[in-house]
């Protein structure tokens, strides 16, 4: 059975759900929501709604500077850089996530959860929307609470005692990257990370396990060889982005989502060639999976 979404008294926010398993939209509940000036009662219940929904959705902030975004940013968390593509000048943190009208592939565009091939990958990853294709460029997230928690009782047993192990150099991964690396791609950004992480993680502030898993990144399960992984992870991949674990959002310039990488895979839809979209990427420090 699918699990109902928390429901929270919110004052001075809105919050409205755009699907059953997650994913909610946010305005103010009075004026227009201004991301770049909001007291500390309507941060907190972001907050509140963004662990409750998993995906948040705000409209109609193309206004935000890169040094307003990053502010939001920070009274969300810590901001990291990625590892890969350097960001803006003076604003490391802040990285383009880019399909230019001539190129065929998009970036990460594959389901996965961000950068999972480090030791303590993000907690949390806000895109901004700059410019968006006339139609097309949605993305899709899905639910991982869901997804573990509708799997079988043995299944479980036999998870709960996994651990993955995920890698920057899988190929389908990999090449959603090489056009951003060549415009503004670290100088070792073909180093090899890997990290090994819990197959299902606990989330370290709602206490509720999530299937911690991608196929992007996950290249088998600790002390198993490729060989042996590979039918598992297979029916895991299917499994957590079934379209019941999941919501599609439909971009507008200024439009910003903020999601909970412990809990949530994403995957940008590649259907807009020929155009050009254009997203800012901020990500916020996580911990050591457990």
């Amino acid at each position: 059975m699918m699990e109902n979404l928390q429901v929270a008294e919110y004052r001075r926010i809105t919050v409205t759900p755009i699907a059953g398993s997650l994913g909610a939209e946010i305005a103010g509940a009075d004026d227009p929501l201004d991301l770049a000036d909001l007291d500390d009662e309507q941060v907190a219940e972001i907050r509140a709604a963004w662990l409750a929904h998993l995906v948040v959705f705000f409209r109609g902030q193309g206004h935000l500077t890169n040094e307003t975004y990053l502010g939001f940013a920070k009274r969300l968390g810590q901001p990291v850089e990625y590892p890969f593509v350097r960001g803006f000048d003076g604003f490391p943190e802040i990285i383009a996530v880019a399909k230019l009208p001539h190129e065929t592939v998009n970036f990460g565009g594959i389901w996965h959860s961000d950068t999972t091939y480090l030791g303590e990958p993000p907690a949390a990853t806000m895109l901004l929307a700059r410019e968006i294709p006339p139609a097309g460029g949605d993305t899709m997230y899905a639910n991982q609470y869901a997804a573990y928690n509708t799997l079988s009782d043995g299944l479980k047993a036999v998870l709960d005692g996994l651990r993955g192990v995920a890698s920057s150099a899988l190929a389908d991964v990999s090449k959603t990257r090489e056009d951003r690396i060549k415009d503004a791609g670290d100088p070792d950004a073909n180093r090899v990370l890997e990290a090994s992480h819990p197959v299902v993680r606990t989330h370290p502030e709602t206490g509720r396990p999530a299937l911690y898993v991608n196929i992007a990144h996950t290249a088998r399960f600790d002390g198993w060889t490729d060989a042996e992984s590979k039918p598992l992870l297979q029916f895991l991949f299917e499994h957590q982005v079934k379209p019941e674990f999941t919501v599609r959002f439909a971009w507008e310039p200024g439009s910003l989502a903020l999601w909970d990488n412990r809990c949530v895979q994403h995957n940008p839809v590649n259907d807009y060639h020929g155009f050009r979209r254009e997203m800012h990427r901020i990500t916020l420090a996580g911990d050591t999976p457990k």
